[in-house]
């Protein structure tokens, strides 16, 4: 028989998923997420979800035989590559805002391609607020091939590392 154990209080119950802060993301750090295969429902879902209902996505008998797929919108491709990096938790707990990006296509990206992004560091700084810091970074999206397909900047704000070591909540 097992003894029955209290309920700690939720202050002191272990974090396990803790993101880093921005001195743990250093200028250089790269890290790489899972992947995830683009499937016909995804695609159907955002077009209609997000309003994308042009021929160039909803026309398959004329741009099947043309592209040898269903072309994706890069904004699908985006969502999908920044769903990747949340699951990664690099910013659970410790992402405060997303403050702006730039984004560009480099391929085209076809239902049935799998996908994974290579996340690398290029700036990690304080901001006037000692609770917060600056991480901006490249994200590289790639396809099974290894080919990157589309690339985005991302700038986050991130809590600093408080002075005992924990993460604030």
């Amino acid at each position: 028989m097992v003894d029955a154990v209290a309920d700690p209080p939720s202050d002191q119950a272990s974090l396990l998923h803790r993101g880093r802060t921005w001195q743990e993301l250093p200028v250089g750090f790269a890290f790489r997420t899972g992947t995830r295969t683009v499937t016909e429902a995804d695609f159907v879902q955002f077009v209609t979800w997000a309003g994308f209902t042009e021929p160039l996505f909803l026309d398959a008998s004329e741009h099947l035989a043309t592209n040898g797929g269903r072309l994706v919108p890069a904004a699908l491709t985006y969502s999908l590559a920044e769903g990747l990096v949340v699951q990664t938790l690099a910013f659970a707990g410790t992402g405060i805002a997303f403050l702006g990006m730039t984004m560009q296509a480099r391929r085209p990206v076809y239902v049935g391609d799998t996908l994974h992004a290579v996340i690398t560091v290029t700036e990690s700084r304080a901001t006037k607020d000692p609770g917060r810091g600056l991480v901006a970074s490249i994200v590289s999206v790639r396809n099974q091939r290894g080919e990157e397909v589309l690339n985005y900047t991302p700038t986050r704000l991130v809590r600093s590392t408080p002075p005992t070591g924990g993460v604030e909540e």
